[in-house]
């Protein structure tokens, strides 16, 4: 396991898509590489983790819709 990154962004922090953001397969209720959300959709983040593997920051943000997506910080930008 890598040393854990400090995450950007905190639990609370309204954000919002910085590009659009299509299913790796990993969201259960969508067509592989349907689009989930559209670039600049706002959003809250609900949940902070990290990736043990990597100890890369993942981000849980309840888009604007309900949808809960689970994001890096690359994918993401403060609203």
């Amino acid at each position: 396991m890598n040393e854990p990154k400090t995450p950007e962004f905190q639990w609370g922090q309204f954000v919002k898509a910085a590009a659009n953001l299509y299913n790796d397969g990993t969201f259960p209720d969508a067509l592989p590489d349907a689009l989930l959300i559209p670039s600049d959709t706002p959003g809250e983040i609900v949940n902070v983790g990290v990736v043990e593997a990597s100890g890369e920051p993942l981000y849980l943000v309840e888009f604007t819709g309900g949808h809960v997506i689970g994001v890096f910080e690359n994918e993401i930008v403060r609203a």
